[in-house]
Formats: C-alpha cells, structure tokens, sequence
C-alpha cells in the first residue's frame, strides 16, 4: 500500500528500529526491493534521488514505483530524495511521489530555510510528507575531508523544524555518500543530543559501507530512516559477474541480479529491525 513518511516513521521513532530508505533506479531494484520487504512483512521506502535521474528519468520510474507501491502487501513510502531543485520536487509531486526530500543543505542557512518551508507548505496541502536536511553528508569516494564544524548541532536542528515543519529530518554525524576509503568515525553522542532535543524522526544519509554495529547504534540512539543505495548496487555487481562467468544468458543474469539484490535488502531491514513489524 502507498503511504508517506508519517505512516512508518513514527512508528519506527515510538518503537525503536529503522526503516530503509532503497533507491530503485530501475524495475530489477524495484522487484527485488518490494519482494524483500514483503517477504519480511516490513514497512519499506524506496526512492530516486535528482542526482541519479540520468540514469532512471523520474517520468519512466515514477509510474512502476508507484504502481509497485500501491499492489504491496506492505506499507510503501515512495520517496523523491535530495531535491536539489524546487522544480523537479515539484514535478515528483504531481508524478504521484508520497514524500520528497529538498536538500538545500549544501548552500545558504536562509535559503534553505526559506526553500524548505515553501516546499512542506505546497507539499502538506496534498497530503505529502518532506524531509529536510541541515549539516552536510559529504562524499565518501573524495576521501574524508570531514570536519565536526560541518556536523549538525542541535540547536540547528530545532531552529530548522521549527522554521520549516518538515517531517523528516537528516542530520550529518559523520557519515557520507559513496564507498567509504576509510572506516568512518561517526558521532553517537551528538545524535544522542539531538534526538533528546526533537521529537520529528531523524534520517540518516551515507548508511551504505556503515558497519551492523554503526547501524544498530544510530538506530538504537534515535535513528528512524536509513539510506541505502551502494550497497543494493554492489549485490547486482557482483550477481552480474557471477552470471557471466558461469555463462548465464540475459534473463538468467537478469533473475539472479533480482535475488542476490533481494537478499542485501533482506539483511539490511532484518539489521534495522524493521522486519516483522507489519
């Protein structure tokens, strides 16, 4: 069933475990993910991100996502993430998305502020939740280059509910986006901080690469949506070579890609403990 943010996620924050956020950028992540989630009986969100647009145009996936959604016997969040543009958050929302995220993060605190609030505004009018973001994930590919300075505080993170109503709110403590170079230091107790300051659901980015033991201490400190993209890639990678070296045809590397997919979705929602919980 196709529902936003608010239909899992507070749940999640009531009861402690998390629910992943997959970005399904073609119909074989779509099937594998939805298939995992039902499998499970797990509250899911899967999504596309702008950045990854050219590789999945949102008006070809946005139809299958949301059909996927609407025939689950699971509650199904679809999710546009990282809005970088009021334009094509706005497009995602007349495509029939249940939630978006406007990530103005990497620019002005005014501007974002500003951008974000007009966005909830339209968006909560139509019944759609927003997630918001303050701090910044970097990338991870890049090598660390990270700083504490860049990390979320939790005054910001007040300030920026308060000033936008988001529904959702992503916080940099450490983590990044990519594969990780190095092992990262995440900071548990500022999300300690955080989470003790404001009750709206915290994301966190970057959660690829993360180890079980990061996982379960972010969720377990207040953590309610976690994203996951690399590590569904680096399943179909390593299903494709599989299929190629023992001389699968097309579709056989195609079902095999599906399942082996399937599976990384499968260990993450059961890591997050959000397997069972519908």
């Amino acid at each position: 069933m196709l529902v936003n943010l608010d239909a899992v996620l507070k749940d999640a924050q009531k009861n402690h475990y998390g629910v992943g956020l997959f970005n399904t950028t073609d119909t074989d992540m779509l099937e594998a993910v939805i298939s995992a989630a039902e499998e499970l009986r797990s509250p899911v969100i899967i999504g596309t991100a702008e950045v990854l647009l050219p590789s999945g145009e949102l008006k070809l996936i946005a139809p299958a996502m949301i059909a996927a959604a609407k025939r689950a016997t699971v509650p199904v969040v679809v999710h546009f993430d990282h809005g970088l543009t009021r334009e094509r958050c706005l497009e995602a929302i007349e495509l029939g998305f249940s939630s978006i995220m406007f990530d103005g993060s990497a620019g002005d605190t005014e501007e974002n502020l500003k951008n974000t609030a007009e966005i909830v505004k339209y968006a909560h009018e139509r019944g759609i939740t927003v997630e918001g973001e303050i701090g910044h994930v970097g990338e991870a590919a890049a090598g660390d280059g990270k700083t504490d300075d860049m990390y979320t505080t939790p005054e910001e993170a007040v300030n920026f509910v308060k000033a936008t109503g988001v529904d959702a709110l992503a916080i940099a403590i450490g983590t990044a986006h990519g594969a990780y170079k190095e092992k990262p230091r995440l900071d548990i107790e500022r999300l300690k901080a955080i989470r003790a300051k404001l009750d709206t659901p915290l994301v966190l980015h970057g959660g690829s690469g993360l180890s079980d033991e990061d996982f379960k201490n972010t969720v377990r400190e207040g953590i309610a949506k976690v994203n996951i993209f690399t590590d569904i890639c680096v399943a179909g990678i390593d299903a494709m070579n599989e299929g190629l070296e023992r001389g699968l045809s097309y579709l056989e590397i195609r079902d095999l890609k599906v399942e082996k997919m399937k599976e990384a979705a499968k260990r993450k929602m059961t890591l997050f403990g959000s397997s069972g919980k519908c």
